[in-house]
């Protein structure tokens, strides 16, 4: 009964988005409070009732009942029950119904906190959520209905893929989820505007933080799944240029870009256009992420490998959603112009110029994933793009963006002249000429990228602590003026230094392992030993042990080295239920490096094949991902701007006369 009710809590959501989507959007239209209102009470119950159809399914996977398709395929009584719980949304019905969920959350919390949004424009963008719910669970329901009976039902079931078995499966997709589906919301919004025609400053500060808290869950999910990635599959890298991972990457680099320029909106009402455009693509390839892991165009770990038919409906809501979008924006946006201008040499201008480059770092992401299936398409020829293709492509153009990251926030809004700006910058430049210099020193003159990484990532470290040391007037005041000025230091300002310090953590952990690493491959029996970097690693013992649902080869490593001795164990695992093969790597994490040791098979004579790496600085690669992510949530926490903004008068920038004469209640 729990799947019916299920399947029936699904067609209710289904059709309450579609009165959703009308209700707003006509009444918004016919500026009707009556029929905006029944649009905003559908929304409540739309997500009401999305709620209840996730909850029926993960009571179907927590108790077991295998007369549910979908748990047959991902679920057996030997798994663990959080893996059970996880296998809600480890597979492609279960994680759009997560998806779909998501999407009604954010529509809900529009919905329940306007603020100071005009009714219409609120209306309009719940309108727009609603197409988007409506169109999604119409993809559930005819596609990919995650309730369907079998019978007979099965004694028992198959199982989760061994890969998810991890409990990165319990955070990662839901805290990705997160950020792919809270960029709907900007895209709403800029949908909204288009459609009325009217920006204004109430627009600016609302979309803000929806952008922010996006890019912050994107941030959290990117990184906590590169570590997944890293510990999980026993391949010793933390990166590959998988299609999926791209897919997640390209909206957080248009993310970012996006964040940027609505800062812009909201202190300067410049941008706009662009901001609107920037909201429409992030989305859009949130969508592309989507399709990417469902369609079966692309081979990657992450892909839940279905036939192409679901992919094709996706790939028709893309069409529909972005095709509109863009066709709109080319209808409204040029009417829709600003009086506020501003120098090449400013901070608007330095916000534009990362967001160009931030774009041509996406473009080139996207190119290098979709390159196969154009070649294959076209010639039937089956390629791969990989790590050395945007070595040469994507590197370039990070490596200016790096440079201006760290003038930006040194920079006056409106004009800039450049001799100031260099006094002020003086600091962190001579002391990333100086990282520069040790650069050549350490690698040689034949490795430009290594140099580079190391001087850029100092740079930003420095240009970020240099702007609390000039807003703190350390050196020029007193201790006691000094700590009043630390105690008086806006979230905004920390959230802005934590950011920018943790892309330059992130880029001197990826600098490290990159040029430092090593690695070796051997054949070891119980007591050999071998140097690995700073470290002596023995195998102490191989012996078989039993879990869950799985029996492994249980390996434990003595590792010796400068910062004393630990125990690593390193596990293959088989899994009968799948006949699948998985390996948990042993990894010593430290400040400076982690040991890292995966086991392989053994050979015919009992000896054990083993893989380690020595990864210097690894961890500062997620370590500088954790520190970006506070600086976001300290960013959303301040409520600074937003009050100034309140008591601005409204600046409107419309594409309607008469709202363009008339103003707008903000």
């Amino acid at each position: 009964m729990t799947a019916e009710i299920g399947q029936f809590a699904l067609i209710l959501a289904f059709v309450l988005a579609v009165v959703q989507s009308v209700a707003q959007l006509w009444g918004a239209a016919r500026n009707d409070a009556a029929l905006m209102s029944v649009g905003r009470n559908a929304v409540l119950l739309q997500a009401a009732f999305t709620l209840a159809a996730f909850v029926c399914l993960a009571t179907l996977f927590a108790t077991n009942d295998f007369s549910v398709a979908l748990v047959v395929q991902h679920s057996n009584s030997a798994q663990p029950l959080i893996y059970r719980l996880g296998a809600t949304w480890g597979s492609h019905e279960g994680s759009m119904l997560l998806w779909v969920l998501i999407l009604a959350v954010y529509g809900a919390a529009v919905a329940l906190f306007p603020g100071t949004l005009r009714d219409t424009m609120r209306a309009r963008v719940l309108g727009v959520q609603g197409l988007l719910g409506a169109a999604f669970l119409g993809f559930l329901i005819f596609t990919s209905n995650p309730f369907s009976r079998l019978f007979p039902a099965p004694l028992d079931g198959g199982e989760l893929n061994p890969i998810l078995q991890d409990p990165g499966l319990v955070f990662h997709p839901p805290i990705l989820y997160l950020g792919y589906v809270g960029f709907s919301i900007a895209f709403s919004f800029g949908v909204a505007a288009l459609i009325e025609g009217t920006v204004d400053n109430a627009w600016a500060r609302w979309v803000r933080p929806w952008v922010l808290a996006s890019w912050l869950f994107l941030t959290i999910g990117i990184s906590a799944g590169s570590l997944w990635a890293y510990y999980s599959l026993g391949w010793g890298g933390w990166w590959f240029w998988d299609p999926v991972e791209n897919a997640s990457f390209m909206p957080w680099l248009l993310g970012t870009a996006l964040l940027h320029s609505a800062l812009v909106l909201e202190r300067r009402g410049a941008l706009i256009s662009w901001t609107i455009l920037l909201a429409i693509l992030t989305f859009s390839l949130s969508l592309v992420g989507t399709f990417l892991v469902r369609s079966g165009v692309l081979t990657s770990v992450h892909a839940f490998a279905l036939d192409a038919r679901r992919g094709v409906y996706i790939l028709g809501i893309i069409a529909a959603f972005t095709g509109s979008a863009l066709a709109l924006f080319a209808w409204r946006a040029p009417a829709m112009r600003t009086g506020a201008l501003f120098a090449p040499l400013s901070r608007e201008g330095g916000i534009t110029l990362n967001n160009l480059l931030l774009l041509c770092a996406t473009t080139t992401v996207f190119l290098g994933t979709f390159y196969p299936v154009f070649v294959e398409v076209l010639r039937g020829d089956a390629i791969t793009v990989g790590p050395p293709f945007y070595k040469i492509t994507f590197i370039p153009i990070v490596l200016p963006l790096l440079l201006v990251a760290g003038f930006g926030p040194f920079m006056n809004w409106k004009r800039e002249k450049a001799l100031p700006l260099l006094r002020r910058m003086i600091i962190p430049i001579v002391l990333g000429m100086i990282a520069l210099v040790a650069g050549v020193i350490v690698f040689g003159i034949g490795r430009p990228l290594n140099i580079l990484g190391l001087a850029l990532g100092v740079w930003l470290v420095l240009a970020a602590k240099m702007i609390l040391i000039r807003r703190w007037r350390i050196g020029e005041v007193g201790i006691g003026e000094m700590a009043r000025l630390v105690r008086a230091t806006p979230l905004a300002v920390w959230a802005m230094v934590l950011a920018h310090a943790g892309l330059g953590v992130t880029t001197l952990g990826i600098t490290g392992v990159t040029a430092w690493q090593t690695n070796k491959v051997l054949s070891m029996n119980a007591g050999d030993s071998l140097a690995l970097g700073r470290d002596t690693v023995t195998l102490q013992s191989v012996q078989v042990v039993r879990g869950p649902n799985y029996e492994a080869n249980h390996a434990r490593f003595h590792v010796e080295g400068p910062f004393g001795e630990r125990i690593l164990i390193s596990e293959r695992r088989f899994f009968p239920a799948s006949r699948t093969t998985t390996t948990v790597a042993g990894i010593g994490f430290g400040p400076l490096g982690d040991t890292y040791i995966s086991i392989g098979d053994q050979d015919p004579q009992g000896a054990l094949v083993v893989r380690m790496w020595d990864h210097p600085l690894v961890g500062w690669i997620w370590a500088g991902g954790i520190i970006m992510a506070l600086g976001g949530m300290l960013s959303l926490a301040d409520r600074g701007l937003r009050r100034v903004a309140l008591k601005r008068g409204p600046r409107v920038v419309s594409a309607n006369p008469e709202v363009q004469s008339q103003g707008a209640v903000a």
